[in-house]
């Protein structure tokens, strides 16, 4: 990607204007420990101060030692000033030392902090958001850099400050020698500075640009060295072809990443010999003073020492003024995915004025964000306390599309939906959600105990044993689990040591042992949940869901019509539409597509 041309005039407004996020960054150190951000405080002034009382007593020394050999004085007061000397140097080692242990320990709570902040927002956002990769590319840029940024930030903001007042000390003792001295010093630090914040700026938009590109090679990563990836990438032989892959986008990104910092390095080099030549400007300056008999020999010291030191100062100020915009320009990635607007909260009913009605759907439609075709469209049912609907059609057709918009993961589009005759979006959410028992066709496998596994069904009952057992033997999971060496105390996964590993039939009786944990729920939804399971297996889970149907709801989406025809009401989807609804008896009468499926499902087993 070619950097942008260096535009001189806009550079000091994009220069002031990214600066707003510093304000927050200081605020949120602050937060985080004020004990500690008092403790950078008052060291950074003494570490700052200290250096130029260090040369000033290093001159007085020098004058000292030249004062007694001459008159074969007293060398007390030379002793007395190398003693004054020794204890500045150490106050200033302790100083720089307990500098970096209070930002050793700041960074690991701020670190912390931060990805707390990123994970807390993830929480509150909707699931269109992780279903849009325009916000996965903020999310890469806020966990990649900008976490380490507010300190990073406040460090160099501290550090600033530390050479500002290293600055200032030099400059009083340098006044002295002469006004243009200070000015000098501070003029040859300027061109390093502009070239500094043009390559940060160029640097933080080519971060922005491939963040796409680095979230495809952690994908690769994740494909090649995952066990749940592995069986497929060793049996389709995709290893070397994902790796090249993963190779080509390291190779381009290194590409654009050298060109940068040739550039960048260049640059610094050719106005860091503006800073160099202006050093021994000063340093012949103070030597041709110091051969006229216009300072003395200690005083040329201290002064050769302050060009050294103030320039170092300058350099190292206007670096952190260049890091500054540089944490500022990854701070707003950031407070931009932080400030990704959630939707606004729904309601907070929680019941509804009509228990007898149920769930009733009028006119749904919906559409994903960016896709031209409706998901759903003008979808109408309506299901009653004790009653079942199964859902049919093909994959793609829009029947896990309306689960999610019964549980309100998704917003209709158009028409509405309401429970209990009262709109969804009048409910509080975490009330309405807990009227559903759900599992889904692509349920999670989490790397944890058995136990907790089937308890993440119900939060409040997480770790409630008793609930797990009564889930388990309702999911037809409990002889599989009595198996395994810990029970329900096994680890799950080869993600951790000792985990073990599941079949796919005994990851989903686990998953539909979870969906009966919330065992007050009254609507209960399973989206292919016995996929992988056995035929009788099946047919225990169903027999349960019949007996807690009295007074319940029961969805189901299942491509078996053996159990399909169980439902008091099935629906055909196709494309988003009804295109036919009635029990089993009925809509093979009708002859139509239900009747077609039905026969060709039933022609395997013949």
């Amino acid at each position: 990607m070619p950097a942008p041309a260096l535009n001189l005039r806009r550079l000091p407004r994009e220069f002031l204007e990214v600066f707003r996020y510093g304000r927050k960054a200081l605020a949120l150190v602050w937060q985080t420990s004020r004990s500690l951000s008092v403790w950078l405080a008052v060291l950074t002034v003494l570490a700052g101060a200290l250096p130029a009382l260090v040369a000033y007593l290093g001159a007085r020394i020098v004058d000292a030692v030249v004062l007694a050999s001459r008159s074969g004085g007293d060398i007390v007061p030379v002793l007395e000033l190398v003693a004054c000397e020794g204890a500045a140097v150490a106050t200033l080692a302790l100083c720089m030392r307990a500098l970096s242990l209070s930002t050793t320990l700041l960074r690991e709570q701020l670190g912390f902090r931060v990805n707390s902040m990123i994970l807390d927002k993830a929480l509150t956002l909707d699931l269109e958001h992780f279903e849009d990769s325009e916000f996965y590319d903020r999310l890469t840029r806020a966990r990649r850099e900008a976490s380490q940024r507010p300190l990073s930030l406040v460090m160099r903001s501290f550090s600033l400050v530390q050479n500002l007042v290293s600055l200032a000390s030099f400059s009083v003792l340098l006044f002295t020698f002469s006004p243009w001295a200070v000015l000098l010093l501070v003029v040859a630090g300027l061109p390093g500075f502009v070239a500094e914040t043009k390559f940060s700026n160029d640097a933080f938009r080519l971060f922005r640009w491939r963040s796409s590109e680095r979230r495809m090679q952690a994908y690769l990563e994740t494909v090649i060295a995952r066990e749940d990836h592995a069986k497929e990438v060793k049996l389709y032989a995709l290893g070397k072809r994902l790796l090249d892959r993963y190779k080509a986008i390291h190779q381009k990104l290194f590409a654009q990443e050298r060109a940068l910092v040739i550039r960048r390095d260049s640059w610094g080099f050719a106005l860091g010999l503006v800073a160099t030549v202006a050093l021994y400007a000063g340093y012949c300056w103070v030597a041709v003073s110091a051969v006229r008999g216009a300072i003395t020999i200690g005083q040329m010291t201290m002064y050769l020492m302050l060009f050294r030191q103030g320039q170092g100062a300058v350099s190292s100020a206007l670096g952190a003024v260049s890091g500054l915009y540089e944490d500022n320009l990854y701070l707003s990635t950031l407070y931009e995915y932080l400030d990704t607007p959630a939707r606004p909260p729904g309601g907070s009913a929680q019941q509804g004025p009509d228990p007898a009605d149920g769930l009733r759907l009028e006119d749904v439609s919906f559409t994903y964000p960016g896709a031209d075709q409706p998901a759903l469209s003008g979808v109408s049912l309506h299901l009653k306390p004790g009653g079942s609907l199964a859902l049919v059609g093909a994959n793609g057709s829009g029947k896990t599309t309306l689960i999610k918009l019964l549980t309100r993961l998704y917003v209709p589009s158009a028409g509405r939906i309401l429970l209990d005759g009262r709109d969804l979006a009048e409910w509080d959410v975490e009330a309405l959600r807990r009227r559903f028992g759900v599992i889904f066709q692509d349920y999670v496998r989490y790397q944890m105990l058995v136990g907790e596994n089937i308890g993440a069904g119900d939060e409040p009952h997480f770790d409630d044993e008793p609930r797990w057992r009564e889930s388990a033997r309702m999911g037809q999971a409990e002889d599989m689990i009595a198996a395994l060496p810990d029970g329900y105390r096994t680890q799950l996964g080869k993600w951790f040591l000792g985990g073990r590993e599941l079949s796919g039939g005994q990851w989903q009786k686990i998953a539909v042992a979870r969906s009966f944990m919330r065992g007050d729920a009254d609507i209960r939804v399973l989206d292919e949940p016995t996929a992988a399971m056995d035929a009788e297996a099946e047919a225990e889970v169903f027999r349960h869901v019949r007996d807690m149907a009295e007074g319940r709801m029961t969805i189901l989406i299942s491509h078996r019509f053996s159990t399909v025809r169980m439902a008091d009401e099935i629906v055909v989807l196709d494309s988003g539409r009804i295109v036919e609804r009635g029990n089993h008896d009925s809509l093979m009468q009708q002859r139509g597509v239900y009747a077609r499926l039905f026969a060709l499902q039933a022609s395997g087993y013949r």
